[in-house]
């Protein structure tokens, strides 16, 4: 592993999520007379062979659904991707920064609680990798948790990106007076204020499970069915 740079103020960059692939994550959550259908997948909007529409109608074949569906998943998914578009070419300052990822989601019978440091500054970080590893050291059998994770993932860096072209448009920081301080704020873990500046001696996509930080150490969960119905009844209640 190869040691930190000298601290600096990073010149902006063009918008871009990052990771080693610029993948938009969507999101499906569409009823439709009572029938709910809901998903998470990446979406590659350089791939001249991925058609919205071809998609959609592949989906609601694939899975039964009525036809009403194909006009609804292919406009949801059309329109996070103008959004990302619309962000192309922005600039943005990722900075030297380490932000926090938490993970607290459900895949089936499997309860996933995590959360960790993931390096902005990273564009070969791969949170398919990451997820896959994940499932391995944790014994998770459900091939399903793996892609789950990684769009988990890849949703809070969007956002995180995203925030950072708003902060570009409204901020320019001068290289004069800024501080290595400046770059790694204090983080509260536990309870307890933590420098992050002194633990990141090396650059990685990933820190965790260091003395201090007991809390940054993956829970799993697997439920039985019953936990799982009694689950989703307690969700569809608190929805309603």
């Amino acid at each position: 592993m190869k040691p930190f740079p000298p601290f600096s103020s990073k010149a902006p960059i063009k918008f871009r999520i990052p990771t080693a692939e610029n993948l938009v994550p969507i999101r499906l959550d569409i009823d439709i007379d009572g029938i709910r259908f809901r998903d998470v997948f990446t979406w590659n909007p350089n791939d001249p062979d991925q058609d919205v529409m071809v998609f959609a109608r592949r989906t609601v074949r694939d899975l039964k659904l009525p036809i009403a569906f194909i006009t609804q998943i292919s406009q949801s998914i059309q329109s996070q991707l103008n959004e990302f578009r619309a962000l192309e070419g922005q600039d943005m300052f990722p900075g030297d920064k380490m932000v926090l990822i938490k993970l607290d989601l459900r895949v089936n019978n499997t309860l996933i609680r995590d959360q960790f440091l993931w390096d902005l500054n990273n564009f070969e970080s791969d949170p398919e990798e990451f997820a896959k590893t994940l499932c391995k050291d944790m014994n998770i059998k459900d091939p399903e948790v793996g892609p789950a994770v990684a769009v988990a993932i890849r949703e809070q860096l969007y956002e995180i990106t995203v925030q950072s072209v708003a902060s570009a448009k409204e901020v320019r920081v001068s290289k004069k007076g800024r501080r290595g301080s400046d770059l790694f704020p204090a983080c509260k873990v536990g309870g307890t204020t933590v420098d992050l500046m002194k633990y990141f001696s090396y650059k990685s996509s990933v820190v965790r499970k260091r003395r201090e930080w007991d809390v940054y150490e993956p829970v799993v969960d697997h439920l039985t069915q019953e936990e799982v119905e009694a689950l989703e009844t307690r969700q569809k209640k608190a929805a309603r």
